[in-house]
């Protein structure tokens, strides 16, 4: 293990961020002396990030934990395009309106981990709309496409997979890398940004990114990849049977952050307590060395510090305590996810299965229907078992509220409206 002499790079190799990086020395020279000022670009193809996004936002935290400046460079522009990395097929192209409120809705979750504001170590938020919407195409290609070879792009492993499988990589996506790589060298001359994170799948445009400022300007650039993130079992992380863990609470409840945390599986424990919070990394030898059931404590340490993190405080508290009344007193916890539906559906014979997946529980009522078959879902902490059964209104308290679950791990409430 190298060791290295700025405290961000050092955090980054204790915590376990590090997968490649360019000029080491110089990397570690450079974020050693005054501020150093990095940044990560999130295309904006979806009104929230997720959890899948929250290593590179991480590492934008502890560069300004160590005294360095983050940016967050808002893809208006590439989204336009479509980042083709690790995507068996072509992305939707997006309206420019649809673009913008996918932005306005990503602005939301960096409050929590981040510092923003005008002083040298804050945070700034972009948008390569500004200078890519402007580009004139012919003085592009002219300026910026001379300088890169179709020789090296062909053998991008984005582009060899698709050609191998004879599958079509179309001449917008093939720009993607130019586009990326000028977002670097722009990022250099407007904000002194001479380092980029971002995920290993993203190492090749990070590359031709300090290339071309290289090229064009004669200055080193560099870049810093972290591991693509799979749980101890293979999993993608942030992936789950109910879907994506998003970070906004309006797609994601903090109660379902919450809950995702804690179901870590116990031998991701240790390095997921060291990559999303900030624990300090003896409490977190302390906490992955429990066994047996004690490893439970360690679990709900992670979900706590996550969760406050992101919703804060209050948000945790409720949710643990929700948990806590779910699993140990089969009640319903404040905190759960609650979905509102109809009074007159009710009265008119809506069916227990189209309840959970109305939850979403289920992504459709036969899977509902199956899950029921199983004996897998409750209403009100009573099993169901008949897959047409419907529901009456005495299924629900005096406050219109009536909880489902599917397994021991998901629930949710739905709220007669």
């Amino acid at each position: 293990m190298n060791e290295f002499k700025s405290d961000f790079l050092s955090t980054l190799q204790s915590r376990g961020y590090i997968k490649q990086t360019t000029h080491e020395a110089e990397l570690d020279a450079y974020c050693s002396k005054g501020v150093p000022v990095a940044y990560t670009g999130y295309d904006a193809t979806a009104d929230s990030l997720h959890v899948g996004h929250l290593v590179s936002i991480m590492m934008l935290r502890r560069l300004q934990q160590a005294g360095g400046k983050p940016i967050v460079l808002i893809g208006g522009g590439t989204t336009k395009i479509g980042d083709p990395t690790d995507k068996e097929k072509s992305r939707p192209i997006l309206t420019e309106e649809q673009i913008a409120e996918n932005a306005a809705g990503i602005r939301k979750a960096f409050e929590a981990y981040l510092t923003f504001g005008d002083g040298p170590t804050d945070a700034v938020m972009l948008n390569n709309a500004d200078w890519l919407d402007g580009l004139g195409y012919i003085e592009f290609l002219r300026d910026v496409g001379k300088l890169f070879t179709i020789n090296t792009m062909v053998k991008q492993d984005t582009v060899a997979r698709r050609l191998k499988n004879e599958q079509p990589y179309t001449f917008l996506e093939f720009n993607y890398t130019l586009l990326q790589a000028y977002d670097f060298l722009e990022l250099s001359r407007r904000a002194d940004c001479m380092m980029q994170l971002g995920g290993s799948d993203q190492w090749g445009n990070i590359v031709a990114g300090t290339d071309l400022i290289h090229k064009m300007d004669g200055n080193q650039g560099f870049g810093i990849t972290c591991p693509l993130i799979t749980t101890a079992s293979g999993a993608k992380m942030g992936k789950t049977v109910g879907g994506a863990v998003w970070l906004n609470a309006d797609k994601k409840s903090p109660y379902e952050f919450w809950q995702f945390w804690r179901n870590t599986e116990d031998a991701d424990v240790g390095r997921f307590l060291r990559l999303f919070t900030d624990i300090p990394l003896a409490e977190i030898e302390r906490l992955e060395a429990l066994e047996g059931a004690e490893i439970n404590d360690a679990k709900i340490a992670l979900a706590d510090a996550a969760t406050t993190m992101l919703h804060g405080e209050q948000a945790a508290k409720d949710a643990k305590e929700s948990a806590a009344k779910v699993f140990e007193q089969g009640a319903s916890g404040d905190a759960l996810p609650t979905f509102d539906i109809s009074k007159g559906d009710v009265e008119a014979g809506m069916l227990v299965a189209a309840g959970f997946s109305a939850a979403g529980l289920t992504k459709s009522n036969g899977e509902a229907r199956r899950s029921i078959k199983q004996n897998a879902a409750k209403l009100n902490g009573e099993s169901v078992s008949d897959e047409n059964a419907t529901f009456s209104l005495s299924d629900f308290d005096a406050d219109g509220l009536a909880t489902l679950s599917i397994g021991k791990k998901r629930h949710a409430r739905l709220q007669l409206s």
